[in-house]
């Protein structure tokens, strides 16, 4: 039964290694079949990364000065965001940016290289590591860099060049991150606390200390890339980042009849938790979380998994997906698009508004693990299970 106070999807901006826009994911996803992936091996061999697609960063950030004083993660939410508010129909609305609240999801700035080689270098030749990393700390670092590395900048600049006024929020922390800033707008409109948010994040994958990052703990994929449910651990860890934005604009159901805005789709519930993972704890925390679902009818559903590629970790989700929704066409996003971090989780919801607005039979990511859908979305639930901590759960409708 619908209700004024539902939370609806009225804007959808979306980057990822597939193109820019919308448009380009509505194509993507209603092909009849997958085609090569896009994926650079080369760059950062041995690790193959999903990149980054050419963007005209003035199409949304048209003073030069502000692209220039920008990190790419940075550029790349910003971006996105002036995609999801022109879709929205408010971009040009001052009234409406003014008294939008916005919660981003974002990690730290990009590191300075050299600083971090230099004292890895160092490093090999002393015991004294800590006075060590402090001296260089004290006298190699551009006291500018620290400023750069807020994480709530981004935030800030949508402030500035999209004039996005109203309250506003940045969530840090990985995938939960991505997780909190959706179930923190989704339960503000739901209370009558907010009318319309602008909610998302951005990740650029395209980085050697992002790299060294997963690495550190061997959950990167090594050599040729892989579909998602097929990576195995004789190639590494697993995960194959990629470079993503992905920004909604979330409003009441009354706000957007209001002004006559096009719905997306209906967000029915969004739920994340987190906690240890060991002695089947994982299993009985997703089941749970995905409760909200278990008598959607399997043949119009359509499920996007977040899941990070971590070779054992993916096999555990999946097998609980198959378990609480029988039927169901199960698709491994990140296996098309790159782990997101960040923003993995805004974007599968974007990618299910997209899929549920245009009714679409969504084709396998992976076509030797995923099974054709019989009939066109018509709900869609949306995981992510973060790739050493948190877990998040949504289930989306169509408003027909």
């Amino acid at each position: 039964m619908k209700s004024d106070n539902d939370v609806v999807i009225t804007g959808v901006g979306i980057v990822t290694c597939q193109g820019v826009g919308k448009d380009a994911h509505v194509a993507f996803l209603s092909q009849p079949a997958v085609g090569a992936p896009k994926v650079e091996i080369e760059r950062f061999k041995p690790y193959p990364i999903h990149p980054m697609p050419e963007i005209d960063w003035s199409a949304q950030i048209a003073k030069r000065g502000d692209q220039r004083q920008m990190e790419n993660w940075q550029r790349l939410g910003v971006f996105t965001a002036g995609l999801a508010l022109d879709d929205a129909g408010l971009k040009e609305n001052a009234e409406a940016c003014a008294s939008m609240d916005m919660i981003v999801a974002a990690g730290g700035g990009e590191r300075d290289i050299k600083v971090d080689s230099l004292i890895a270098d160092e490093g090999l030749k002393r015991n004294d590591r800590d006075v060590l990393l402090n001296e260089k700390l004290t006298t190699e670092l551009r006291p500018t860099l620290f400023l750069a590395q807020l994480s709530n900048l981004m935030a800030g600049n949508i402030s500035i060049v999209h004039k996005v006024t109203g309250s506003s929020r940045t969530f840090m922390g990985e995938e939960s991150a991505g997780i909190s800033a959706v179930e923190t707008a989704f339960h503000r409109i739901k209370a009558g606390q907010s009318s319309h948010s602008l909610v998302g994040g951005a990740f650029v994958a395209e980085r050697a200390d992002i790299i060294l990052l997963v690495e550190g703990i061997r959950a990167h994929a090594t050599g040729d890339w892989e579909a998602l449910w097929s990576r195995s651990s004789d190639n590494g860890g697993g995960m194959i980042m990629g470079s993503v934005g992905a920004f909604l604009v979330l409003e009441s159901r009354a706000h957007a009849q209001a002004r006559g805005a096009h719905i997306y789709a209906t967000i029915d519930a969004v739920e994340g938790d987190r906690g240890n993972r060991d002695d089947g704890r994982l299993e009985k925390r997703l089941s749970r979380l995905s409760e909200a679902g278990s008598a959607l009818n399997a043949d119009d559903t359509v499920v996007f998994s977040g899941a990070s590629g971590l070779v054992e970790l993916s096999a555990r989700e999946k097998a609980v997906l198959e378990q609480t929704f029988p039927g169901a066409a199960i698709r491994g996003f990140g296996g098309v698009t790159g782990h997101g971090m960040e923003a993995q989780f805004p974007l599968g919801l974007a990618l299910a508004a997209l899929a549920l607005d245009g009714k679409t039979n969504v084709p396998a990511f992976d076509g030797k693990n995923e099974q054709a859908m019989s009939k066109p979305a018509a709900h869609a639930v949306v995981t992510t299970v973060g790739y050493t901590r948190g877990e998040g759960v949504a289930i989306l409708s169509t408003d027909a």
